[in-house]
């Protein structure tokens, strides 16, 4: 039961009119005549993770510059495996970091799934066993700026693990939406041509 409002049917309709003009999607039954705009479709990109992205960008410099200067300090202190495993894991961070950030913006900012699995498999896979290795080795000789360093980056990266994995599967179900509802409207049209096809003959 509709509930009794005390504005005259002219005002309503006036300012029914107005909202509708005003606001592009507004439609209700006061409004006469009005246009219908399809909805523009939902942004499926995620901005925590977006953010996270770009204050992780902004810090993977200092980052770079603090765990090459302390690798120098203590080089020549440490076993030559570990040496080694140290220079090896530096570069293979910093190398693969420029291209996890790479595709992280491009498969959240574009919604694309290939780049945004592709991050997801770098910082799992990659990143988090290096770091948790600079982090938990007792034999790295780890400073205590160099822990400080390895702490914040590894936060950031949980944080984009967790944030990435809710995004990808937002971004998959609605692909799967899509594609289902694409199908079945395929699907309808064939049938109703197989109509007509059928009727005339």
């Amino acid at each position: 039961m509709a509930a009794h409002t005390p504005l005259p049917p002219n005002l309503r309709r006036g300012l029914a009119a107005f909202s509708g003009s005003l606001f592009i999607n507004n439609k209700t039954r006061d409004s006469g005549a009005a246009h219908t705009y399809p909805p523009a479709p939902a942004a499926l990109a995620s901005l925590p993770l977006q953010m996270m992205l770009y204050f992780n960008a902004c810090y993977f410099p200092a980052w770079c510059l603090a765990e090459g200067l302390m690798l120098q300090l203590k080089y020549h202190l440490l076993p030559w495996h570990y040496q080694f495993l140290l220079v090896t894991a530096f570069l293979i961070l910093s190398l693969a970091e420029g291209s996890r950030l790479y595709l992280g913006y491009v498969g959240n900012l574009q919604e694309k799934v290939p780049e945004l699995a592709g991050f997801l498999l770098l910082s799992f896979l990659i990143q988090l066993p290096l770091l948790l290795f600079l982090l938990t080795d007792g034999h790295v000789m780890r400073l205590p700026l160099e822990t400080a360093m390895h702490s914040l980056l590894l936060a950031f990266l949980l944080a984009e693990i967790a944030a990435a994995f809710l995004a990808l599967r937002t971004m998959t179900r609605q692909l799967a939406a899509q594609f289902h509802l694409r199908q079945f409207k395929e699907r309808g049209g064939g049938w109703g041509r197989g109509d007509a096809a059928g009727s005339l003959q």
